[in-house]
Order: C-alpha cells, then sequence, then structure tokens
C-alpha cells in the first residue's frame, strides 16, 4: 500500500480542530477531538482487520471495508469473527458503531450522539482494563458543545465529517503516533497555562530522555516511570534513545493525578503501539500515597516535570514516609517540588537516572528546602543542574532547570551548565534546537569546565556557598564591556560640534536672505 505524507496527516488532523476552535478553548476541546481520533483509528484498524480475516487481502477502502462488515453480520462466521476481533484489539466494534457508520448516518440524518456515547460505553467495558472508562471526559452533554442535543449534535458530526475521509491505515506505521504527539502540542500552544497539566515541550523532553538513558545501552530492557505523566510525551521519548532491540522492550510507568489527562496518556500509549504487556498507567496522587508500591517499585530512570511550587498538605504524618523520612524536613507547604523530587528520586534504582525541571528556588531556597537540598548533596544524589532559557514553557515564562540525581555519585561533585542563552526565538516562545541539545549533553557527558558555561564543582566548594546551588555562583557568565577609547570620544564630540556649527553658520546665511532677524550660535 503506497504511505502517504505524514505531514499531511497532521495538517488535516488540525484542520479538524477549527469546528471546535471557535466555540471552546483548546485544552477543552481537546479531549473531544483526541478522543474522536483515538476512536475513529480503533475503528479503521477494526474495519480493515475485517477484510483481512475474511478475504485475506487489503481493502480499497474503510467504505469498502464497511460494507464488507456489514454483510459479515448475517453470515455463520459472524461469533467466530466477532471473537478474533476481541482476540486482536481487545473490544469489537459492531458494524452500526463504526466511525463510518456514524459518517454515513450522518449523511443520512439519523445520527445521534446517543449512538456515539454506546459506543464508547461498549468499548470501555469490554474485557480487561484497557479501555476501562477511556471516554470518560468525553460529555456529550455538555454545554461547551453547544446549548441544546441538537446543537451538540451539529458539532459533533461536523468534527466526524472533517475526520471522516483520512483514512489512518495508508500512513506509516509511526504516523499516527507522531500526529497525535503534535497535536497534543499544538494544544498545548494554544492553551497557555493550561498546558502545564498535560505537556511537556519535545525539546526538553528529548534532552531529558538522552540524559536518562545514557550509558544504559547494554541493557536487555528499559523500565522508565514519570509520577506526573501527563500525556505522556516525556515518558515515550524515552524509546528515541536506546537500541533499536532495547526499544522493544521498554516499560512505561506513569501517573497522573487530572483524569481526562490519565485517559489522554493512555491514548497516547496505545496509539504509539505500546502494548498493555509494556505500560502500566495509574490515575492517582503521587504525593498523598506512594505508587507504586508493588514489583517494580524502581526503575532505570525515573523523568518528572511536575506542577511548579505547588501547594501540599505537608501533614506531620509524612516525616515517616519512606520516601521523606531520611530527609529531617519536610517540603512547606508553600511549595511541594522537593516532595515530587523525593518521590521521584526514591524509585530510581541504584544505578539510575532521574532527571526533573524545577524552578530556580529549589537551588537556593532554605528552611526546609535548604536542609533536603543539604542531605541530598552530602549523600551524593545530585548530579547536574542544568540551566534553560527563560519562556520555554508554555505555561509559564520563568527560566527553569533539569535537576539530575543519581544514587552512586561517590565524589559528591555536581556539574552546573548556564544553557540560559542558548535557545532560538520560534513566535512569542524560546525554543531549544537540536545544536542547542546536542551541546548540553556533551557538556553533561564530558563533565567539565567550559568557560562561561559549564563548571564541575566539588563537594568542598559547594560546602563553602552553604550548599546554595545557584549557577551563577559556580558558571561566570559576565562579559566584560570594551574598554572605552576616551581620546576617540572626544575627537567625535569635536568633529560634532565643527558640523553643527558649520551648519547654523550656513542656516543664519539663509535666514538673512529671508530678512529673518534670526541668528543661530556659531
Amino acid at each position: 500500500m503506497e504511505q502517504l505524507n505524514a505531514k499531511d496527516l497532521q495538517s488535516s488532523l488540525w484542520a479538524a480542530a477549527d469546528e471546535m476552535r471557535a466555540k471552546m478553548t483548546a485544552d477543552v476541546y481537546k479531549d473531544y477531538l483526541l478522543g474522536l481520533i483515538f476512536y475513529k483509528s480503533l475503528s479503521d484498524k477494526t474495519l480493515y482487520k475485517v477484510v483481512d480475516l475474511l478475504e485475506d487481502r487489503v481493502p480499497s477502502s474503510v467504505e469498502e471495508a464497511q460494507e464488507i462488515y456489514e454483510k459479515a453480520q448475517d453470515t455463520e462466521d459472524w461469533n467466530d469473527l466477532v471473537e478474533e476481533l476481541t482476540r486482536d484489539f481487545g473490544c469489537c466494534i459492531l458494524p452500526k458503531f463504526t466511525f463510518t457508520a456514524f459518517y454515513n448516518q450522518i449523511n443520512d440524518d439519523s445520527f445521534l450522539l446517543e449512538n456515539l456515547h454506546q459506543a464508547f460505553r461498549d468499548v470501555e467495558v469490554s474485557q480487561g482494563k484497557t479501555y476501562e472508562n477511556l471516554f470518560e471526559g468525553f460529555d456529550i452533554n455538555s454545554k461547551d458543545l453547544g446549548k441544546t442535543p441538537q446543537d451538540r449534535n451539529l458539532l459533533i458530526s461536523s468534527v466526524i465529517k472533517a475526520l471522516a475521509h483520512i483514512d489512518f491505515n495508508k500512513y506509516g506505521e509511526d504516523a499516527l503516533g507522531d500526529a497525535y504527539e503534535y497535536l497534543i502540542g499544538q494544544f498545548a500552544s494554544e492553551s497557555g497555562k493550561k498546558a502545564g497539566e498535560f505537556y511537556t515541550p519535545q525539546q526538553v523532553s528529548q534532552l531529558i530522555a538522552k540524559i536518562v538513558t545514557s550509558g544504559k545501552e547494554n541493557k536487555e530492557a528499559f523500565t522508565v516511570f514519570d509520577p506526573c505523566c501527563g500525556s505522556g510525551s516525556l515518558l515515550l521519548q524515552v524509546k528515541n534513545y536506546i537500541s533499536e532491540a532495547q526499544s522493544k522492550h521498554v516499560y512505561y510507568h506513569g501517573q497522573e493525578i487530572v483524569n481526562q489527562t490519565y485517559n489522554l496518556a493512555r491514548m497516547n500509549m496505545m496509539l504509539h503501539k505500546v502494548s498493555a504487556h509494556y505500560q502500566r498507567l495509574n490515575n492517582g496522587d503521587s504525593l498523598s500515597a506512594d505508587w507504586p508500591t508493588d514489583e517494580p517499585t524502581n526503575f532505570d530512570a525515573v523523568v518528572m516535570n511536575p506542577p511548579y511550587s505547588l501547594k501540599w498538605s505537608a501533614n506531620e504524618n509524612f516525616i515517616t514516609d519512606p520516601r521523606f523520612a531520611q530527609y529531617e524536613k519536610l517540603a512547606p507547604k508553600s511549595a511541594a517540588d522537593y516532595a515530587f523530587l523525593l518521590h521521584g528520586f526514591y524509585h530510581l534504582k541504584t544505578d539510575g537516572t532521574m532527571g526533573i525541571v524545577l524552578p530556580h528556588g529549589v537551588l537556593f531556597r532554605g528552611n526546609a528546602e535548604g536542609v533536603i537540598r543539604k542531605h541530598l548533596l552530602e549523600s551524593g544524589s545530585i548530579y547536574a543542574v542544568i540551566g534553560l532559557p527563560a519562556n520555554i514553557f508554555f505555561n509559564t515564562s520563568i527560566p527553569t532547570c533539569v535537576v539530575i540525581l543519581k544514587k552512586n555519585n561517590s565524589n559528591r561533585d555536581v556539574l552546573f551548565i548556564d544553557a540560559s542563552k542558548d535557545f532560538v526565538k520560534e513566535k512569542a516562545r524560546n525554543k531549544l534546537s537540536a545544536e542547542n541539545i546536542e551541546k548540553i549533553f556533551n557538556a553533561y557527558k564530558e563533565r567539565k569546565d567550559i568557560e562561561k558555561y559549564s563548571h564541575l564543582a566539588s563537594f568542598e566548594e559547594i560546602k563553602e556557598n552553604d550548599f546554595n546551588l545557584n549557577i551563577p555562583r559556580y558558571v561566570d557568565t559576565f562579559e566584560e564591556e570594551e574598554p572605552i577609547d576616551l581620546d576617540e570620544v572626544f575627537k567625535e564630540y569635536q568633529d560634532a560640534c565643527k558640523e553643527e556649527s558649520d551648519l547654523n553658520e550656513t542656516l543664519n546665511g539663509y535666514f538673512k536672505e529671508l530678512g529673518l532677524n534670526i541668528k543661530l550660535e556659531v
């Protein structure tokens, strides 16, 4: 089958958002559009599989496959077909509930949102827990879709029509997963502060994934955990930076507190062809109760982009929680940054690597945070601190840093990298280019001083700085101004005065000729 251009798929899917863009914000309509795209993908795969099973060929279109599927209902092989589809996909979408069937119903003026809702429910209650509550955020009665049932019916119909002619099976193997990722990024760009709930900019995810997988090339399998996984974008980057053999054996573990975002991560995993065997996602609060508590509990890599300086309970009972107990103090109620960091670090293997994005305040704030930071430094847990450019995230313009942690850094030295000036402008935001990422990664690997860019600080040096990790204390980026030649400046001043005098003399001549009683000083 001829494969179509993946960029065209991205453009076509983004264009489908036009139907909703005028009526609601991106952080709302993303759940509807992405839900429909996921359902269409599952529906199209079902139709193609039907033709493969019944006629051992590839159909010319989903329309042709729909006709074959509808006719199959009346044959003696129907029950066997349903069993086979359920075995392959974990569910069986009936002919009347396929995406193509809904499109045909729209053209016949017989489409009802209730039927789409029932189709979602059928998928959700199919065998196992693969699809359990997956479409929970798709509220067909939401006023966001329209004030009346008819308005809501019309809006969803228009989106289905916009998607109906896109045949996902005619694109490359990874095209739909990549397109889904592209859409999530586009939604984040439009969502502003809300984007922090579900998306880490791809270039930051690439940098962290590149670092946490470094040196793990010989492992037969790789485990990664994100306790604040959002849409799963940061987790999924890992497979791009390990060997091809390893990439088939990456075990993804993630937890997300927002239900709709958790479901988005599940869809993202499935569209990236991550089987249920290799993924374990949980809907829950990472701080209030530890997870996972059954095997595996520790991972080769931990990656995190938690909400910055989030308020949390800091309940005194947490001081005996094994995640926090050895650090003497709890993160303050006003900022859970260190609570997230310690939770993730607790789940890191002895030879693992953790990368977490945090505000710069964690590097120098005192009181409880200062005590926790001192314990981490004394145990050699903080391995590197990377300063990122400002205005790189969708939900904040403040500069942030990536803190890299390990459990086996006996030297207790810390590498500081100031990458705050390395970025390219992209519209209103700053962005790390491929060259910027490579420069940071090479400095991280080499682990040595680079003038005005990086510094490897010994534990004694950090101790002398009272365990303050503020990057400017270690990386001097001050640029001296060029010396001023006063003789040259005075000569330029004299030349300017002479030029002004000559001009005034010329003007005085003009004034005299015009009979004006004006005389400028010469």
